[in-house]
């Protein structure tokens, strides 16, 4: 059974679930078209090829043109093509419309990959969070910089995996167990909760993990606890103490 979608990152934005705030994203899901499906017997396993998006045909190689000629119409050609595996012989086949009301609805446990913002160069510090040098005791240059790298002559090299700066960001994340708040039909737009890797416009994988419920997003407010037979009184005021045979309008 299918259970992954491609589709595209829009915007953030927030909405109440029982009286709560919960940010979310809207990914533009579909509509896909079914580009090819992998045999077992061919191919060693089944899965199915899922075109997204469009791009006009004089930009397409002749190679992939002549793949996807099924599906091609109007002149124009899918602009992404991923492949996703499935257990068994699936129902579908090339040309048919997977729409985002096929697989989600309200409630289900989705996983989201895609490719997260490139930083460019980053030092220790944005890169994997070091604290640094000192700021005092004479330091002029050293407040950022990464520290030893290793060892002197044994072993006499920098051990590989070493945290050094370099680039960051521009890397394939994914980030489970987000639960879908809305699906739009019409627009072919699913909300998810939180906040997902990449850009707005930026390709995203959807994959539904397990059916879930939207109290699951809903935080319990600790509500404050009466015993039975203890009500609150009010403070009694304090009343000055006179001692016997003090004389009150002493003055």
């Amino acid at each position: 059974m299918l259970n992954t979608l491609l589709g595209q990152k829009e915007k953030m934005s927030h909405t109440f679930v029982e009286g709560q705030r919960v940010p979310v994203t809207f990914v533009k899901t579909g509509p896909c078209v079914v580009t090819q499906i992998k045999n077992k017997d061919r191919d060693g396993y089944w899965s199915i090829q899922l075109g997204f998006g469009d791009k006009k045909l004089k930009n397409t190689t002749k190679q992939l043109e002549g793949h996807l000629r099924e599906v091609i119409k109007d002149n124009k050609a899918p602009r992404f093509l991923r492949e996703v595996r499935v257990e068994s012989e699936p129902k579908l086949k090339v040309g048919d419309i997977v729409l985002a009301k096929d697989i989600f609805k309200k409630g289900d446990v989705v996983a989201v990959t895609g490719t997260s913002k490139g930083k460019g160069f980053a030092g220790v510090v944005k890169r994997w969070g070091f604290a640094g040098g000192p700021k005092t005791h004479g330091q002029s240059d050293r407040q950022r910089a990464p520290g030893s790298i290793g060892q002197g002559t044994t072993p006499g090299r920098v051990l590989k995996g070493k945290k050094m700066g370099g680039r960051m960001g521009n890397e394939r994340v994914t980030v489970k167990n987000l639960i879908v708040v809305d699906v739009d039909e019409e627009k072919n737009e699913v909300v998810v909760s939180g906040a997902i890797p990449g850009r707005p416009g930026g390709l995203i994988l959807l994959k539904k993990l397990h059916s879930g419920s939207l109290d699951d997003l809903v935080q319990e407010t600790p509500q404050p606890q009466i015993v039975e037979g203890e009500e609150e009184s009010p403070a009694e005021e304090a009343k000055p103490e006179v001692k016997e045979g003090e004389n009150k309008n002493e003055s």
